[in-house]
């Protein structure tokens, strides 16, 4: 039988551990990048401790932050691996992958979203209207059988796209599997990274894109209206057609997906979207800023009285 000096010596150093990640993790909201994170509640490390005393014996705990990045790295790949991840689409993906200290740089810098609804919206919606009008029409078609079988207008659909990379011509530059490890192997929100790198490679195990493809922004966002990894995974449509759910190419998939995760959030079809309606609220969910959603549905205001 183990006596109980050994297991005081396995506890210790594992509550020693929990204690760690949760001081150094934080919640993170997928589509509210201009904002800092959020605190944690007061009572979390209390939580944390009777989970602990109340497990009958230590699990097996997700790979830590911080230390050497090829350390880390290596310890990631055998997680990933035990939770099912093919061994190709970890080397696909992980193989090579480095530390990028611009993605550090630029999560330390996060300020506070600060410009008013006037200033935001007389900067972003103006010169994006006319080429927001011509997408319309474009994919008149494609938007219509998106909002018969989501219920969201195209209008909405074209306002986000334009607001979140000028209709595909901005999707960002960075690695995106580079940015997640980076920002995974930080302890700031080592965790939330961590579960969207995973979902990351699931991506690429799932064929929609290839690891040299996913390129966005910094902080991990993907896809021509940006989506977190794992929004992707879970409302990515291959609208298409072409077996691939593909957010970096296809505007069919973009534009559906998009209409998808709003319907999802309880988009009511047939209801306006105006500040303080129920698809406003749906919006929100989309980003969370006040000035940021008054936005989209400006925009996609505007577009719906387009000539």
């Amino acid at each position: 039988m183990e006596s109980t000096g050994s297991r005081r010596a396995l506890f210790w150093p594992l509550l020693k551990r929990i204690f760690r990640v949760v001081g150094e993790t934080s919640s993170f909201e997928n589509h509210f990048r201009a904002v800092v994170p959020m605190p944690r509640g007061a009572g979390f490390r209390t939580l944390a401790l009777c989970a602990v005393l109340t497990i009958p014996a230590a699990p097996a705990l997700a790979v830590s932050c911080g230390g050497s990045f090829a350390s880390w790295l290596d310890d990631f790949k055998t997680e990933a691996a035990a939770k099912g991840i093919s061994q190709s689409a970890i080397a696909a993906g992980l193989n090579g992958v480095t530390l990028d200290q611009a993605v550090l740089s630029r999560d330390r810098s996060q300020r506070v979203f600060s410009q008013g609804f006037e200033e935001f919206s007389g900067r972003m919606v103006p010169p994006r209207l006319a080429r927001g009008a011509n997408l319309l029409k474009q994919y008149g078609s494609v938007l219509g059988r998106i909002e018969q079988s989501y219920g969201v207008p195209g209008e909405v659909l074209v306002a986000i796209w334009g607001l979140e990379t000028d209709f595909g011509v901005n999707n960002g530059k960075f690695s995106t599997i580079r940015s997640l490890a980076t920002l995974a192997y930080d302890c700031r929100r080592g965790e939330t990274f961590r579960a969207e790198l995973m979902d990351a490679l699931r991506i690429v195990e799932r064929g929609d894109l290839a690891p040299s493809e996913m390129r966005g922004a910094w902080a991990g966002e993907i896809g021509q209206t940006q989506f977190m990894p794992s929004s992707y995974l879970k409302y990515a449509v291959d609208f298409d057609g072409n077996g691939r759910r593909d957010l970096l190419h296809s505007a069919p998939d973009v534009l559906a997906s998009t209409a998808n995760y709003l319907a999802s959030h309880g988009w009511q079809r047939g209801k306006d979207w105006e500040p303080g309606s129920a698809n406003f609220a749906v919006i929100q969910q989309w980003n969370q800023s006040e000035v940021y959603a008054r936005t989209i549905a400006y925009f996609a205001s505007q577009l719906s009285h387009a000539p």
